[in-house]
């Protein structure tokens, strides 16, 4: 199985390392792209969560990711969401760990405000 990892923010692909390695070890492949506008020395300038979300698209695309598991950690939860409507087709499942999940119109501003 394949499973796509999607780190939170201030993080890059890197921090799923022991994970893919993991995961490796039982026989499936893991990719751990980092964001677009992320790792160090990196400027988020410009970048929105739209570019950042369409990143990731145009990386399953580019390595013609199918039928995988979609895990998103933090704010990569938020991102997972939006990538599911861009291509729901080649996602089997998604996994939210320790991640944001929002509702329909609701941005990661709203829901820290709610949980203060």
């Amino acid at each position: 199985m394949n499973f796509l990892l999607v780190h939170g923010a201030w993080h890059d692909g890197s921090c799923w390392d022991k994970v893919s390695a993991e995961l490796a070890k039982a026989g499936h492949q893991a990719y751990a792209p980092t964001l677009a506008g992320n790792g160090p020395g990196v400027s988020r300038k410009g970048m929105t969560h739209a570019s950042t979300t369409q990143s990731v698209v145009d990386y399953v695309i580019e390595k013609d990711l199918k039928d995988f598991v979609l895990v998103g950690h933090s704010y990569g939860g938020s991102i997972i969401q939006k990538v599911t409507e861009h291509i729901p087709e080649r996602i089997s499942r998604l996994v939210f760990q320790n991640a944001f999940v929002l509702k329909d119109g609701q941005c990661l501003l709203d829901e820290n405000l709610q949980n203060q």
